[in-house]
């Protein structure tokens, strides 16, 4: 087999490949230059095209043929032209040809055809492979890029095993794998993005199964490919990780901001498909006082697929029995299919008729797609777009009624798995399904949104999916599948632990807002008492998910109070921790609005220069003063972890003190999550309540944990009414946090900034200053504030403070009145 070979940036056609020789390639000659954009005139009519969208975004596209034309608009990038880069300049020079930004140096090497990013300082950052920068074996491209002895790969979305891509192969090819193992590949979603320790990015736009080879057929160099279709590539680079995936969010989208609602605990089940049994599991909820706002109900709701119409026999009254469950705080999500069942006659005969259906190119009528459930299916053409409507019309019923969102279930579609290749037959309207399989799941998901929108006008969507692609943050949030060990499921032990990987990777795929299934999805729980220890251990790490489900297969019910005491004991205190959590999980869902950055971070995120942080994969950041640690281990009660550089509070008695840059043996019996606040942070909470806001005048808890003296601790809570889409017109209030450590004690700055948005006038506020002994003093706005003799002498008081001895805190008490506020502390 010949093989031609092209390098990147040089575009050359006519170097021939075979077992015994290579031709020495040929270069580009010739450019033209429009704006930002230069294309290349390469051998054998083959182009190149470099797109500078900013001084350090460049969109590379490649075409053998020349045309540099694609079959349908990007379906992830939505903005393109992030800076005004003027026209760009290119040096011809003897042996390269050169391009300079503000902030990089572009060189094409001439002969060989080579392509090499270097910042301004004139470092390497990225480059293509000795000659080797790109291979054509038909429709087949594959890029070879520079691999650095001591680089890092991160990224890829929701994928099993480490952090570090480096050593592994991958695919995206949207994959229905229930109870997946730690290494399986591929999974539900596609993000072919993925960051370097070199500072840079790569988002491949290119919804085939594409592939990456991260150093597995070389130690020098990687790999990513694409079967067919545009080979068009993003370089981004960054100062750092955030810096990087920033730019990715720009790119794609912004993610959307869930209603405050869905930061509560939510309890699912896969036959949670009756209507008494979610009156008598939310009453029970409420009598056990175990906090929680949604309650799901899986697929068999419906009478038929999917005819949003509810189960005859299941339901009685559903509105009366959603309006039952507003009135004691809670939501309900439902689950929906992309298919319309052929036994229910009316809707199939309906949607055939009208050619709603994907095609089976052989045959030109719908496709015959087996399914799970519900028998043979019609696949719906979200491609279409007289479909959009169609499903609109039939979702808004239940929404009619009082459900408040949806799942979107068996999205890749289901049953479309590598193996199964007679659905590359599927026609879409617009494409086949080796194009299309990768964003069929994110178009459905498109029109789930935008019909949403248009039916609820100003109403933020609910809406969770399982199989999506890059850029799918602007219609919808995510889970991470069917995950656990369905041959015993008291083993799951290891994929439990692989969700905290796969989480942390799904936030850098830009999927801020996830869940994983709490419990497992996998296996049948025969023994409660043997599983309660897994369970509570899943729930401790389950709470530190944006969204936060528990869920599992059949009749497996996986409600707190099955476990025993015990385990329902310390899962209700994981929950109410959550809910005390709010102020400070909002705050970081508005920043991962507008940046894209998640909530869950990985340690490498935040701490890039710390060795055995970048090395550290169990554990987490939860915004940037948080560190979670969850226990992952059967019958460990000692947990080994790694705190880096500074001094770290145990946030469980909030006054013990770690000094960091060292791993600690860390006491974790099943009553405790072992987590830590970095020295010089605010982390603003409230109260324990049943649902989110159940008092809408609740107080804020605003724990402050000084820096060092002439150094500050600072927060900006962020707050808006968690239900409109008015946050993005900038609606919103924040309240600016800044406690600053003089010689003499303490000094904060609370000052609020209210537009278009206020909360609730004259709440309460309580500093709590974690410090180690008692203060002489303290004043409010100049004016000595009176001491008091405990906690409970502040309730009827607008203003005092008082010591704690015991937990070493001083506790101020002032109210919120939209002013500027000066709190005084002398020690």
């Amino acid at each position: 087999m010949q093989k031609i070979v092209f390098y990147i940036l040089c575009c050359y056609v006519g170097a021939t490949l075979s077992v015994s020789a290579q031709q020495k390639p040929r270069g580009c000659t010739a450019y033209t230059v429009d704006k930002n954009t230069v294309t290349f005139a390469c051998a054998e009519g083959s182009k190149l095209q470099l797109q500078f969208s900013s001084s350090s975004v460049v969109r590379v596209w490649f075409d053998p043929k020349g045309e540099l034309q694609r079959s349908n608009p990007s379906f992830a990038v939505v903005q393109d032209q992030l800076e005004d880069v003027g026209e760009i300049q290119v040096n011809d020079e003897p042996a390269s040809f050169e391009i300079y930004t503000a902030k990089l140096r572009v060189r094409l090497n001439k002969d060989p055809m080579q392509l090499l990013i270097y910042d301004k300082w004139q470092k390497l950052i990225f480059g293509d492979y000795k000659d080797q920068g790109l291979v054509v074996d038909g429709t087949r491209i594959t890029a070879h890029k520079i691999l650095r002895e001591d680089e890092r790969i991160y990224g890829l979305g929701e994928k099993t095993g480490p952090l570090n891509r480096r050593g592994r192969n991958y695919k995206m090819w949207n994959s229905d794998k229930p109870c997946y193992s730690t290494q399986e590949d591929p999974l539900y979603k596609s993000i072919p993005f993925f960051i370097s320790s070199y500072n840079y990015g790569v988002f491949l736009d290119n919804t085939y199964k594409t592939e990456f080879k991260f150093g597995t057929e070389s130690a020098d160099s990687y790999s990513f490919e694409a079967p067919d279709g545009a080979f068009i590539y993003y370089f981004i680079y960054g100062k750092d990780y955030k810096d990087i995936q920033k730019q990715y969010i720009a790119l794609t989208g912004k993610p959307i901001m869930p209603p405050k609602w869905a930061f509560g605990f939510a309890q699912s089940r896969g036959l949670y498909t009756k209507e008494d049994q979610a009156l008598e599991i939310a009453a029970e909820f409420r009598k056990r006082k175990i906090p929680i706002d949604i309650i799901y109900q899986d697929i068999g709701w419906t009478q038929w697929l999917q005819d949003f119409e509810w189960r005859k026999g299941n339901y009685t009254n559903p509105r009366k029995m959603l309006s039952q469950l507003k009135e004691q705080g809670f939501k309900m999500i439902l689950s929906q299919d992309p298919v319309v069942s052929q036994a229910n006659k009316k809707q199939w005969e309906e949607a055939n008729k009208l050619g709603y259906f994907v095609k089976d190119s052989r045959t030109g009528k719908a496709y015959d797609m087996p399914w799970p459930w519900g028998g043979n299916c019609g696949v719906v053409d979200f491609t279409l777009p007289q479909v959009a409507d169609w499903w609109g019309n039939l979702q808004q019923k239940p929404i009619a009624d009082g459900a408040s969102g949806f799942w979107t279930d068996m999205g890749e579609p289901a049953w479309s798995n590598e193996e199964d290749l007679d659905r590359l037959y599927m026609q879409h309207h617009i494409g086949m399904h080796d194009e299309i399989h990768n964003v069929y799941g994110m178009t459905w998901d498109k029109v789930v949104k935008e019909q949403f929108e248009k039916h609820n006008p100003n109403r933020r969507i609910f809406q969770m999916t399982r199989a999506a692609y890059a850029g799918l943050q602007r219609y919808t949030f995510g889970w991470t599948g069917d995950s656990g060990n369905g041959a015993d499921v008291l083993e799951g032990w290891a994929q439990m632990a692989n969700q905290v990987q796969v989480g942390i990777s799904a936030g850098l795929g830009g999927i801020p807002f996830w869940t994983t299934d709490i419990s497992g999805y996998c296996g049948d729980i025969t023994d409660y008492p043997a599983m309660a220890e897994l369970y509570t251990r899943w729930m401790q790490f389950g709470v530190f998910n944006p969204l936060s489900r528990a869920h599992h297969e059949g009749d497996n019910a996986v409600e707190p109070w099955l476990f025993g005491d015990v385990a329902e004991k310390n899962v209700k205190a994981a929950i109410e921790l959550k809910y005390q959590l709010f102020p400070y999980i909002y705050s970081y869902a508005r920043q991962a609005h507008d940046s894209g950055l998640p909530l869950v971070r990985g340690l490498f995120m935040e701490y890039p220069q710390d060795e055995q942080a970048v090395k550290t994969e169990d554990q987490f950041m939860f915004g940037e003063q948080l560190l979670v640690a969850p226990v992952l281990k059967k019958g460990e009660r000692v947990k080994r972890l790694y705190l880096p550089d500074g001094e770290w509070f145990d946030f469980n008695d909030k006054k013990t003190i770690y000094l960091g840059g060292q791993q600690i043996a860390y006491r974790a019996p099943l009553s405790k999550i072992p987590i830590f606040v970095k020295k010089g942070s605010i982390v603003p909470m409230m109260p324990v309540m049943q649902y989110i806001h159940e008092d809408e005048q609740y107080p804020l808890l605003i724990h402050v944990f000084p820096n060092y003296e002439g150094e500050s601790a600072q927060f900006e809570l962020y707050e808006d009414d968690g239900i409109t889409l008015d946050y993005q017109q900038d609606h919103f209030a924040t309240s600016a946090i800044r406690c600053t450590t003089t010689e003499t004690g303490w000094e904060t700055e609370f000052v609020a900034k209210d537009q278009g948005y206020s909360p609730a006038k004259g709440r309460n506020l309580f500093f709590h200053y974690h410090v180690e002994s008692k203060p002489k003093q303290v004043e409010l706005g100049g004016k000595s504030l009176a001491e008091l003799s405990d906690i409970s002498a502040l309730q009827g008081r607008s203003a005092g403070w008082f010591w704690d001895a015991e937990k070493q805190v001083c506790v101020v008490k002032t109210l919120d009145e939209r002013n500027k506020l000066h709190i005084k502390i002398q020690h």
